[in-house]
């Protein structure tokens, strides 16, 4: 996938989907396009999610590869109707990672490592509009008040009442001490962090220097799984491109390094414990004349 381009992540979706049924049922593109009389370019199109797909499509592909679920018929319709919409981030014009955005909107769940800072959906707006200015120093002041905006609006995911975001973080222990504005403002975050690690749908664990070497070396990552497919994504940011990893093998891959990550880090009531020491060492610093 290209980085930060937009394509419909419901109609990449709704494209595998029809895919894997049609490949259920035998039949091969070109076999689908005669029996449609259609190009055998359009149904490539509509599986890759490179074309629009109406209700109307997704019905007679159904009748064709004999899907007789009234449930999986009416799911894969409905996701035909919502591919055209857009997306809360395209009020903000074109904003990097929005394909990401994307994925974190639709997403059930998410297992993301961290080894530099705190995840923008667990940011402070202190902590956040520190982390904007101080590693890309080239924003504009425009441009980094609609970057904040957009990280908190990403927020909401995480606090929405009838479909909240599952949420899985591990932390490397550098993220706490690593001060990021201020003592003061590092302080507001971890307490916030905390309290964040309360709630049910919200899991953070801390993966302690004591570890020593472990399989997050490598660098940060996200897998992001939904509620219709079965297909998970592999988010690897970078700072002038990002890669999304699709394939079963990429995606065991990096899920098995997030089960060692997880085995290793402290569990979460050590790591409220452990954070809660940290903060108040930030709380004494701040208190410094």
């Amino acid at each position: 996938m290209a980085a930060n381009s937009n394509p419909t992540v419901r109609r990449r979706r709704l494209g595998a989907e029809l895919r894997r049924l049609r490949k259920a049922s035998g039949l091969k593109s070109t076999e689908v396009a005669e029996r449609l009389m259609v190009s055998q370019p359009k149904i490539s199109h509509l599986e890759n999610g490179n074309r629009a797909i109406s209700p109307r499509d997704v019905r007679d592909l159904c009748a064709l590869y004999e899907v007789t679920d009234q449930q999986v018929i009416d799911t894969l319709m409905q996701m035909a109707k919502e591919s055209g919409q857009q997306g809360w981030w395209h009020a903000y014009g074109d904003i990097p990672q929005s394909v990401y955005i994307a994925l974190e909107t639709d997403a059930a769940s998410l297992h993301t490592y961290e080894p530099m800072v705190i995840p923008g959906l667990l940011q402070t707006p202190a902590y956040a509009h520190a982390v904007i200015e101080e590693t890309i120093p080239q924003l504009t002041v425009e441009q980094a008040a609609t970057r904040l905006k957009v990280r908190l609006r990403r927020q909401h995911r995480i606090y929405d009442p009838a479909y909240p975001l599952r949420l899985w973080v591990v932390l490397d222990e550098s993220v706490l001490h690593r001060v990021v504005g201020s003592p003061d403002i590092m302080r507001e975050q971890l307490e916030h962090l905390n309290a964040l690690n309360t709630e049910p749908h919200i899991t953070v664990q801390i993966l302690p220097f004591t570890v020593g070497a472990h399989p997050g070396l490598s660098g940060r990552f996200s897998v992001l799984k939904f509620t219709d497919t079965p297909d998970a994504v592999v988010y690897l940011e970078r700072f002038t491109s990002d890669l999304y990893l699709e394939k079963h093998s990429d995606v065991r891959h990096y899920s098995v390094m997030y089960d060692h990550l997880q085995a290793q880090a402290l569990d979460p009531a050590a790591t409220l414990d452990f954070i809660a020491d940290v903060t108040k060492a930030y709380i004494d610093a701040a208190s410094r004349p």
